[in-house]
């Protein structure tokens, strides 16, 4: 079963741990520092490689050097790029990551990279191509592909018999569930983290917050937790799944797309709403244990070996 991932690729630059007093010493020793890849969408598409799926990867990056070392990464990894739109004279995404001595991270990022120029008519053309199973996994990235333009991509996928998900970042321009609605609609599963949801909600109470997603037409909710695990949720039912225990965290870059690319390997293997999201939080446990968005999902058996082992975080 093929799988086609929608959105964005950069360049990440990580350095870490550091303080809050970063700006106030002249020079600050740190653990590591690494040039790595990210973008929300390119992490799913090589995680899912990775995990032996078929994956197809819609994007665009500059002609530049960042941007054919994103596509021989992406190619390396055995991700189908052909898709993939390079674009003179734009500047492909590089991120600076920093990040602290809990493994969180703070993006420093070019507004007028590849990152936030992904458009409609860089997808549309593709869209009879595509996979059985689609995901857009960078919601709210590219102001290019606001909500009236990704609805009308939405409409274009489900017009013959797919799977649509999406994924978000934090909506930035003021953007609502209810302005959501026309993508809830079309969408089969939404993978929001659950400080995104509040945004999009104005609520705390993450409970209420999912049973708005499902009123407001979404068949299933999948919100991800961190170190709390996830919950699912549909109309019939909700599913709280725990986090597996990791010993240490080096780096949370990329554990969402860990995440989502894991809970679509085990959607497109036939498994049970709960038998995935226990799968995508072994693969998010995973990622966090290396320094680099995927860098910890190196293998399908390694992913296995970690979501049958059972020991998990009970903090729900």
């Amino acid at each position: 079963m093929k799988i086609s991932i929608i959105g964005a690729g950069v360049v990440d630059i990580l350095a870490g741990a550091v303080d809050e007093e970063i700006f106030s010493r002249s020079s600050t020793p740190t653990d590591f520092i690494k040039i790595s890849f990210g973008g929300d969408a390119l992490n799913e598409a090589v995680a899912l490689a990775r995990l032996g799926k078929k994956v197809q990867w819609i994007s665009k990056v500059g002609d530049d050097d960042a941007g054919r070392r994103i596509l021989n990464y992406a190619a390396e990894n055995g991700v189908d790029i052909s898709c993939v739109k390079v674009e003179a004279g734009l500047e492909t995404g590089v991120n600076i990551v920093l990040v602290d001595a809990k493994g969180e991270r703070h993006f420093l990022t070019n507004p007028r990279s590849s990152l936030r120029k992904l458009a409609a008519e860089d997808i549309i053309p593709h869209v009879d191509g595509m996979g059985e199973i689609v995901c857009l996994a960078s919601m709210f990235v590219s102001p290019l592909l606001d909500i009236a333009a990704t609805e009308k991509i939405f409409k274009r996928i489900k017009s013959t018999p797919r799977i649509l998900a999406f994924d978000a970042t934090r909506a930035k321009n003021g953007e609502t569930l209810d302005d959501l609605t026309p993508l809830l609609n079309y969408a089969d599963y939404f993978f929001p983290n659950e400080a995104e949801l509040a945004t999009l909600t104005g609520a705390a109470d993450i409970y209420k917050n999912i049973s708005a997603l499902i009123d407001h037409g979404l068949k299933c909710a999948v919100v991800k937790r961190g170190g709390n695990g996830c919950i699912i949720a549909t109309k019939s039912a909700q599913i709280k799944i725990p986090a597996y225990h990791v010993e240490k965290v080096l780096d949370t870059t990329g554990a969402g797309d860990s995440f989502a690319a894991g809970f679509l390997w085990a959607l497109s293997e036939g498994w049970q709403l709960e038998a995935c999201g226990k799968f995508a939080c072994a693969a998010a446990s995973c990622s966090v244990e290396a320094v680099g968005a995927v860098d910890g999902v190196t293998s399908l058996a390694k992913v296995m070996q970690r979501y049958n082992r059972r020991d998990f975080e009970e903090k729900i």
